[in-house]
């Protein structure tokens, strides 16, 4: 069955290409995510872009659970899990946006 944000993006016609990508961004660049284990370049980039900036916002923003990390700790973690969780050239990517944009950082 799939997942419940899947179906609710499916139920809209104009974000049927969307879907595709809510489906595939808990895949994870190793194969080892889901729902379908796609690997590497299978799965597709807008799911790669979405799984790198949900983890940046999700570790970047406070949470009844957790304190915000700051903007390099979070980068930290990505690269950490670069090439198993998620596609290196999206983590390097983002970095070098953020070193770039000062003000992205200072956002997170």
């Amino acid at each position: 069955m799939a997942a419940p944000q899947t179906l609710l993006v499916r139920a809209a016609p104009a974000l049927s290409r969307a879907a595709a990508l809510v489906r595939a961004s808990h895949e994870r660049w190793d194969g080892s995510g889901y729902p379908d284990g796609l690997a590497g370049e299978d799965i597709p980039l807008g799911a790669r872009i979405v799984a790198v900036a949900d983890a940046f916002d999700a570790m970047t923003t406070d949470r009844s659970y957790k304190p915000a990390l700051a903007s390099a700790a979070a980068l930290s973690e990505l690269r950490a899990c670069s090439g198993t969780q998620f596609d290196p050239a999206v983590v390097e990517t983002l970095a070098r946006l953020l070193a770039e944009t000062p003000v992205l950082a200072r956002a997170a």
